[in-house]
């Protein structure tokens, strides 16, 4: 690794998330992940040495590190989304340690949402299961654009090369049947150690690199460059003071791309055209600003421009009323046709009608199933929405964030919905899943 290569990675951050089915190891593997990157404050670890010893174990149980609510560790399973945040000479995290099992498919969508990649725990004993072609799937739903297959408990598979090959060919070639590109597959044995931080001295026959090697190494973010500028408005500041009588600045993080002093601007949904004037950034001015950074933008016009805005630059996405999206479904209470929400998309909230629920995707099968009355908690189905008000969307396989959008119930305010603007998975096998029938607007 170059000096450039080194320093480069050092100030990165990745966020990733882990997935596995119930007793794979996945605790133990965060916990091991976690103690020998020593990332572990030593009170941790003697309170963890000290409940293990009163349970009659020698040696300290590294899943109490992660297992922290009391229902998690009487019954030996992760229940809700834990965040871990560690760091290594070489790079950060920020690990979504979410649940295995079934009933929490909504927790492994929320965690991996904003990951940049998913470690899917596998035991090396049971192979690959229903439940691993499932976040698998999910992975693949939420765009995660990098996927770790990591091979647990190989030690009790006697660290045999063949079980290892046999496992990783399976799930690489189910991985990319559904898209997904970037597969490693790591053989390990989160107990004892093997090649989570350490290389392995049992398995002289796998030649890549260790869990954590390739955590510090996998490259982070997309190049701003080559994404289209969105900005979305969070705050208009009118100072309108004696220093600054006529300042006007649009404050927001800029979701995706690069912005330039001079660029040629699309306000949306409006659609007027400005050019930016001025960036500024913690104060002082620059004239330059890419993603993700927070910054006030200035324009040459003075255009009504409020927060739930979008300043784009480039191809900009065309307003639409009618939204046609993939949906997890993630509250108790079914999403049905009919339905009255709210649809929050980046700093923008409408009012939206569920028009129709096309159909649910069984996500073992990648089957589409028509005829749904509703979508229940874990559902993950393709619905048609209409807005009160226009938005801009891009599709999410474009840009996961100005794609994706949150439906909340007006009455409460608690979350209902994750939507991603367009289809899930390019290979989702139709079956009997008709057109969809044209309704009338209800706006």
């Amino acid at each position: 690794m170059t000096s450039t290569t080194r320093e480069a990675t050092a100030t990165s951050l990745l966020r990733f998330a882990t997935a596995g089915s119930v007793d794979d190891g996945k605790s133990t593997l965060v916990g091991r992940l976690l103690h020998d990157s020593k990332s572990v404050l030593a009170d941790q670890l003697e309170a963890v040495e000290r409940v293990s010893l009163g349970r009659g174990q020698e040696a300290p149980d590294l899943a109490l590190l992660t297992d922290g609510l009391r229902a998690e560790r009487e019954q030996g399973i992760t229940i809700d989304v834990a965040y871990r945040y560690f760091a290594t000479p070489r790079r950060r995290f920020i690990l979504a340690d979410t649940p295995g099992h079934v009933q929490y498919t909504r927790n492994m969508v929320t965690g991996a949402s904003t990951a940049e990649l998913a470690v899917v725990l596998v035991d090396a004993r049971n192979g690959v299961v229903e439940q691993t072609r499932r976040h698998a799937a999910v992975a693949a739903l939420l765009r995660v654009p990098h996927v770790v297959l990591a091979v647990n408990k190989m030690d009790l598979v006697d660290y045999a090369e063949p079980v290892f090959a046999a496992i990783a060919e399976e799930f690489t070639a189910y991985a990319a049947s559904l898209g997904v590109g970037d597969v490693l597959a790591v053989p390990i044995s989160a107990l004892a150690g093997d090649n989570v931080v350490e290389p392995s001295a049992h398995m002289d026959w796998y030649g890549g690199p260790t869990l954590l090697e390739h955590l510090e190494t996998v490259p982070v973010g997309s190049d701003p460059s080559q994404e289209g500028a969105r900005f979305p408005v969070q705050y208009v500041i009118r100072p309108q003071t004696e220093e600054h009588p006529d300042y006007r600045g649009y404050a927001g993080q800029l979701a995706s791309g690069v912005l330039r002093v001079g660029d040629s601007v699309t306000v949306l949904p409006s659609g007027r055209t400005s050019t930016v004037a001025g960036i500024d950034a913690l104060g002082r001015q620059s004239d330059i600003a890419w993603a993700p950074q927070s910054v006030t933008v200035r324009l040459t016009d003075e255009l009504d421009i409020s927060r739930g805005d979008l300043i784009a630059a480039g191809a900009a996405p065309a307003p639409t009323q009618d939204i046609e999206a993939t949906v997890s479904h993630l509250n108790e209470r079914p999403l049905r046709a009919g339905d009255k929400v709210l649809l929050k998309h980046t700093t923008r909230t409408v009012r939206a009608l569920v028009k129709e629920i096309s159909y649910r995707i069984d996500i073992d099968t990648l089957e589409r199933r028509s005829g749904a009355e509703g979508l229940n908690v874990n559902d993950i189905g393709h619905v048609r929405l209409r807005t009160a008000e226009p938005l801009a969307l891009d599709t999410y396989a474009d840009n996961r964030r100005t794609g994706s959008f949150l439906l909340i119930d007006p009455a409460d305010g608690t979350t209902l919905t994750a939507g991603m603007a367009g289809e899930a998975f390019e290979t989702v096998r139709t079956n009997d899943a008709p057109d969809a029938p044209d309704e009338e607007d209800w706006v």
